[in-house]
């Protein structure tokens, strides 16, 4: 059996109650090192299985081989397992034999957002700017779309320290849309030790330096900010009204 398992953000008081009980239920749990360590202490009984970035496939391989000597597996990834983990890839490499529970996470999106206030009550749309497995010329032509849309945008992944370049290239895109005004936060090492975020406008973020610890919400023309908050309203207050 897999237990394929978001770990939430950061804190382990993050961790949902059906994602404890499968860790619990796990004889063996695999992931990144940075992931290992978030919880490897609330299980001292456990065997830790870690790997490195760009693993991910062996990981997987290696899960399934072990489930299949009837151990019980716990793949986990931070957040959600579906938002850039592991649930896709272990279901691609499957078979119909090979048993396999999906246990959803907090994606970071969702705390950064609480974190700045209330950017995300209207449409939204998440992009990763990472390049290792998606060209940046699709990650650019999603941008211009979701611009020309004016989506409230969440960015994972923005930057590292190979990839310095990207995020600027993603606000030159954005500004073709967006006003330079345009509300604007980011959280960076969210619910881990040194958490820190500031909200600013769009003219002002894109001379930001991420890395990949940081979680960034672009706002869309309707977002504002009150008591230093980003607010982007349903449409409950009517203007004028």
């Amino acid at each position: 059996m897999i237990y394929v398992i978001g770990t939430g953000p950061g804190d382990f008081k993050y961790i949902t109650p059906d994602a404890l009980e499968a860790l619990n239920k796990c004889e063996i749990i695999s992931g990144y090192e940075k992931y290992i360590n978030l919880i490897k202490n609330n299980f001292p009984d456990k065997i830790f299985k870690i790997y490195s970035m760009r693993q991910e496939i062996k990981r997987c391989e290696d899960a399934l081989k072990l489930s299949r000597e009837n151990k019980i597996i716990g793949l986990i990834s931070g957040g959600d397992s579906g938002i850039y983990g592991m649930a896709g890839l272990i279901l691609e490499l499957a078979n119909n034999n090979d048993k396999i529970k999906i246990i959803p996470g907090l994606t970071s999106a969702v705390c950064a957002a609480g974190i700045l206030g209330a950017p995300l009550t209207n449409d939204f749309a998440v992009i990763s700017l990472s390049d290792l497995l998606t060209p940046i010329e699709i990650i650019n032509r999603r941008l211009e779309i979701l611009s020309a849309g004016d989506f409230v945008t969440c960015i994972y992944n923005p930057g590292s320290k190979t990839r310095t370049e990207n995020f600027k290239t993603a606000c030159e895109i954005m500004l073709k849309y967006k006003s330079p005004d345009t509300p604007c936060g980011y959280v960076k090492n969210i619910s881990r030790p040194g958490e820190f975020c500031e909200i600013m406008k769009l003219s002002e973020i894109k001379n930001l330096k991420p890395d990949m610890n940081y979680l960034i919400i672009i706002g869309n023309s309707q977002t504002y900010i009150k008591n230093n908050k980003l607010i982007t309203p349903r449409g409950y207050i009517k203007k004028g009204a």
